[in-house]
C-alpha cells in the first residue's frame, strides 16, 4: 500500500472542509430551535427551495433512465421517457426489454428510483415538519415560562 504524502494529505482536508462547508449551508436552512419562528413569506422561499431541489432530482432520475433505455435498448426518446416514469412510479415496463445490460440497469434503477421517491418526500415535507415542530417547541417553552 502507498503512503500518502503531506501534500495529498492537505489537499484531502481543504477539499473535504470546502465540502463540509457547503452541505452546512445548504442543510441549516432551517433555524435553531431557540431562535424565533421565521416569518411567512421566507418560510413560503424556503418550501419553494425544497420543491425545486425535489423537482431536480426527480428530473436528473428521469434524465438518467431515458438516456440508458434510448441508448442501450435503442428505444425512441418518447418510449424511453415512458418506461423511465412509469419504472420511477413502480408500474412497469411498458415495452419488452431485449438486451442483458438494459434489464440489469432496470433492476438497480428501479431500487434508485424508490429511494429518490422517499428522498423527495422527506425533501418536500422537510419544512412543513420542521415548522410544526419550532412552533410546537416555542408553545411548550412559553407554557414553561
Amino acid at each position: 500500500m502507498r503512503a500518502l504524502s503531506e501534500q495529498s494529505v492537505l489537499a484531502f482536508l481543504v477539499i473535504g472542509g470546502y465540502y463540509l462547508n457547503m452541505s452546512r449551508k445548504f442543510f441549516t436552512i432551517f433555524e435553531h430551535h431557540q431562535q424565533p419562528l421565521v416569518s411567512r413569506p421566507v418560510f413560503l422561499k424556503r418550501v419553494i427551495k425544497c420543491f425545486g431541489v425535489a423537482a431536480l432530482l426527480l428530473a436528473g432520475t428521469i434524465l438518467l433512465g431515458t438516456v440508458v433505455y434510448h441508448r442501450v435498448e435503442g428505444f425512441s426518446w418518447v418510449d424511453a421517457v415512458m418506461n423511465a416514469i412509469m419504472i420511477m412510479t413502480g408500474l412497469g415496463l411498458v415495452d419488452t426489454l431485449h438486451t442483458a445490460s438494459a434489464k440489469i440497469f432496470t433492476c438497480f434503477y428501479a431500487i434508485l428510483t424508490a429511494i429518490v421517491f422517499y428522498m423527495v418526500l422527506a425533501i418536500i415535507f422537510a419544512p412543513l415538519i420542521h415548522r410544526f415542530l419550532h412552533e410546537f417547541h416555542l408553545e411548550i417553552g412559553r407554557e414553561n415560562e
